[in-house]
């Protein structure tokens, strides 16, 4: 059984006398190791290993050294990969060490040399680790009733939630689809006087015009035809507690005059009765249509809209606060590893970027739904440029990593640059220790661009 709490070694070599030997070695040094011989069988095997590390022969059967490094780093673009080379592939040695590689060693084998090697593996390892617990750990600062915002649009939200939710009676929740509207009506309810009761939910586009009535109000047994028993409708069901009412927008206007008299005066008439009840209800709606274009073309009653919108909550679409995806990215990974009992721990830096350019037109509900099905269908510790794209192209049809990556123009890429913020470069630069190349590609961009962003941020 391989002890989950070392790092984990990968040596590639087709010489199982040379395997043997290095095996030992790394084994003493603290690693678990996974042995292959290389070659084609080994390369359908990869994207399945999840190696922390690997030592590679550059020369072997079937696979060239160059490809076979790259192989790795696609499949894990985050093992630290040191070569293993006889004098005459020095030069390729070379070459993939300016490709990203570790180092490399010449055979016969320097030992001390290896020794240094991993610990600085085991450093990285370590180091990354921190990393990705500093990010769990700061994006769990800024939850907030299942919503995850840094950002000052969200922080001032989350504000005003606080401070509104124990005195509402009524509000109006405005957003784009997949903003959360739902979880800000929960967390009014849930931070109100009311929290104790019930918290009923209704989708109004989904309730015919004839049933409205029923569905809102209940109706006596014989009301009509099939109505066999008597039955409470959504408000006598949310009496004394909270009742959101989704889509708000799409409720015929035939049916608006009852509900803005069961708003305001607190009176229900079940179908079929001949008396009025009172209720006590909490009623929050929530649209995405634009309501003040639907009160002056005629499709949304002037009073209704003005009883419901006391207080309104305004939700920003994700492409306006970008600075939170990290924040999000880091919650849903761990909700979802926990979920599908995985090891993910996080996002490469690729796959980052990816996460961070997306154009999101279904919001955080697109980028949680986008995450869940990379953590579904990975296997390796971060989540891959590969396995994001993947899940991408399954939300956005054609979509293609050159739509979804940072545009580059040629030379110094100083067009079409990402926007970001001063706090997306400030965590990158935290992330790469301060190295402003490390931190540059982390961002997307070219170094000098990242000094225009240093100097307008003032962090020069």
């Amino acid at each position: 059984m391989p002890d989950s709490s070392k790092p984990v070694l990968l040596i590639v070599d087709d010489d199982p006398s040379v395997i043997r030997l290095v095996e030992r070695f790394v084994q003493n040094q603290g690693f678990e190791v996974l042995s292959r011989t290389g070659g084609l069988p080994f390369l359908a095997e990869l994207p399945h290993l999840k190696p922390d590390a690997a030592l590679v022969d550059l020369r072997m059967p079937e696979v060239g050294g160059l490809d076979l490094f790259r192989a790795i780093r696609e499949a894990h673009p985050t093992c630290h990969v040191i070569l293993m080379t006889a004098h005459t592939t020095v030069d390729s040695a070379i070459e993939a060490v300016k490709l990203g590689a570790l180092d490399y060693l010449s055979k016969p084998f320097d030992w001390d040399r290896l020794r240094g090697l991993l610990d600085t593996v085991r450093y990285g390892l370590a180091r990354r680790q921190r990393l990705l617990a500093a990010d769990s750990e700061l994006a769990s600062q800024f939850e907030f009733n299942g919503m995850v915002g840094r950002s000052p649009v969200m922080q001032e939200l989350f504000d005003s939630i606080r401070r509104l939710a124990p005195h509402v009676r009524t509000a109006l929740i405005t957003g784009e689809t997949g903003t959360g509207k739902e979880l800000v009506a929960r967390a009014l309810h849930r931070l109100g006087r009311r929290r104790d009761r019930h918290f009923v939910t209704s989708n109004c586009s989904a309730i015919a015009d004839t049933l409205f009535e029923s569905e809102f109000f209940g109706h006596t047994r014989g009301a009509f035809t099939g109505a066999s028993d008597a039955k409470a409708g959504l408000f006598e069901n949310a009496d004394g507690g909270t009742l959101f009412l989704d889509e708000i927008g799409e409720l015929p206007i035939t049916a608006q005059p009852k509900l803005l008299r069961a708003v305001e005066y607190g009176e229900v008439k079940r179908v079929g009765a001949s008396d009025t009840k009172r209720i006590d209800v909490c009623v929050i709606a929530a649209t995405n249509r634009p309501m003040r274009e639907h009160v002056a073309s005629g499709r949304f009653r002037e009073d209704l809209y003005y009883r419901l919108n006391v207080v309104e909550f305004a939700l920003p679409p994700l492409r306006e606060h970008r600075d939170d995806i990290p924040y999000l990215t880091a919650t849903f990974v761990r909700d979802f590893a926990k979920r599908f009992d995985k090891t993910i721990t996080g996002v490469s830096p690729g796959a980052e970027r990816l996460l961070q350019n997306a154009p999101w037109p279904g919001n955080v509900r697109e980028l949680r739904n986008v995450l869940e099905r990379s953590c579904m269908a990975s296997d390796s510790r971060l989540l891959t440029e590969r396995d994001v794209l993947t899940a991408l192209n399954g939300h956005h049809g054609t979509a293609s990593a050159a739509a979804l990556a940072p545009k580059r123009a040629n030379g110094d890429a100083q067009a079409h640059q990402p926007e970001m913020t001063r706090d997306q470069v400030e965590h990158a630069l935290q992330r790469v220790g301060g190295n402003r190349s490390q931190a540059a590609r982390l961002l997307g961009i070219s170094r000098r661009a990242l000094y225009r962003r240093l100097d307008t941020f003032g962090l020069r």
